[in-house]
């Protein structure tokens, strides 16, 4: 069964939101890049993406775990949702998706594998 272990927050400051949220977390970052800046407060990754604008997010996304990316994604795009980014290899062997439900919920997708 799927369970969210990912969430991704758009910013436009990277520095700023890296402060803001090492102070609400009370961590300092495990990923600290140019490109994104993870934390990992209770076995969930809180991610910052300082191109998540520019990607479509308007606002967060939660990553669900999935064992079979590409089947997950059709089964969504089958029963009505629309591909808002298509499977990306990320690094580390992590690939990730995005599709929208009908009314513009943004769902993420992610595997290890």
């Amino acid at each position: 069964m799927p369970a969210v272990n990912v969430i991704v927050h758009p910013v436009k400051d990277l520095a700023r939101a890296k402060s803001l949220y090492a102070a609400l977390l009370g961590i300092e970052p495990y990923v600290d890049q140019p490109y994104y800046v993870g934390f990992r407060p209770g076995g969930v990754e809180l991610g910052l993406d300082p191109k998540g604008h520019a990607k479509g997010m308007t606002g967060p996304v939660a990553y669900w775990a999935v064992d079979d990316l590409d089947g997950h994604l059709q089964r969504l795009v089958d029963a009505g949702a629309t591909v808002r980014q298509p499977v990306t290899d990320v690094g580390g062997g992590r690939r990730i998706a995005t599709v929208a439900d009908a009314d513009g919920n943004v769902i993420g997708l992610q595997s290890d594998g």
